[in-house]
């Protein structure tokens, strides 16, 4: 089993270089992918949190990574694509992963924020669709030179694409814990991110989502099953707030339990998202997780 973690793009470091060190670190710690998150305003639960600290741009960030990491896989844990357009987004991903020589994990979902559907002009009812016309749209234009693609909102063809992703197929992962969302990951993605499942849930539904793969033609077994938990940071009052699992990230013993039990549910790719600004606790919670990989793995 693989484990990554999350770097703080998501809270509000004031000084960015802080928050890229923590990439290097990971992988200096022998986690296996680390992985940033994407909102583009502020607006509920993120105004909440950072009121005006900054929100870096997931795919700026891991730009950087791919030039102070080496080994690592970078991922977004998970872009939101309906806020998106979706060929400058196949463009950016195809981009970073011949810059990172073939690293990337492009975790996606829908979104759940409607103040932020509101402001971008995105009806939030369509979330599902255009997310789904999204990643046909992006992997046409990851693997065809001279795509050909049509649909309600886009009609390409006699254009070329490149650069081509190094990965192919370049991994797609699709968040969500929805019938939909699960639907979307077997007919569509390369595999299935969901957010918080407990470890003695995650085997059903992972059943589930294979079952749904080999309904829609396509082969369960290639289809890798990863999990993002949550988890919060003992003495960082954002990381408490914000923290609703009793998952403590600093905590080795909790963790290398936690950890272990999604191992032993099958799950190939645990994200830990550390819910914490502080760069010394981030650090301490990163040093905690890094201290029972041997062990989960």
């Amino acid at each position: 089993m693989k484990v990554g973690v999350t770097v703080p793009n998501n809270w509000g470091v004031e000084d960015a270089r802080e928050m890229l060190a923590m990439g290097p670190l990971a992988e200096q710690l022998g986690f296996d992918s680390v992985w940033v998150m994407d909102h583009l305003f502020h607006a509920g639960f993120v105004t909440e949190r950072l009121g005006t600290k900054p929100y870096y741009h997931p795919l700026a960030v891991l730009s950087h990574l791919s030039a102070t990491t080496s080994r690592v896989a970078l991922g977004t844990g998970v872009l939101v694509l309906p806020y998106h357009d979706p060929i400058e987004m196949a463009k950016y991903y195809a981009t970073l992963d011949q810059m990172s020589g073939g690293r990337v994990i492009a975790g996606v979902g829908v979104g759940s924020l409607a103040p932020e559907f509101e402001a971008l002009g995105v009806p939030m009812a369509e979330r599902g669709a255009r997310t789904t016309e999204a990643i046909r749209l992006m992997q046409e234009l990851w693997t065809a030179g001279q795509p050909t693609f049509k649909s309600k909102r886009f009609d390409v063809q006699g254009v070329g694409f490149y650069p081509l992703p190094m990965q192919s197929p370049l991994p797609l992962w699709v968040g969500g814990t929805s019938d939909a969302a699960k639907r979307r990951a077997a007919r569509h993605g390369t595999g299935w991110l969901p957010n918080n499942t407990k470890p003695e849930d995650y085997a059903a539904l992972a059943d589930g989502v294979r079952a749904l793969a080999t309904e829609a033609g396509r082969d369960p077994s290639a289809l890798t099953m990863a999990v993002l938990i949550q988890a919060g940071v003992r003495g960082s009052a954002a990381g408490d707030a914000a923290h609703a699992s009793a998952i403590w990230a600093d905590d080795a013993e909790a963790m290398r339990t936690l950890l272990g039990g999604y191992r032993d549910a099958g799950v190939d790719h645990v994200v830990v998202a550390i819910g914490s600004g502080d760069i010394p606790l981030h650090r301490n919670a990163m040093d905690a997780i890094a201290s029972v990989l041997a062990d989960v793995r």
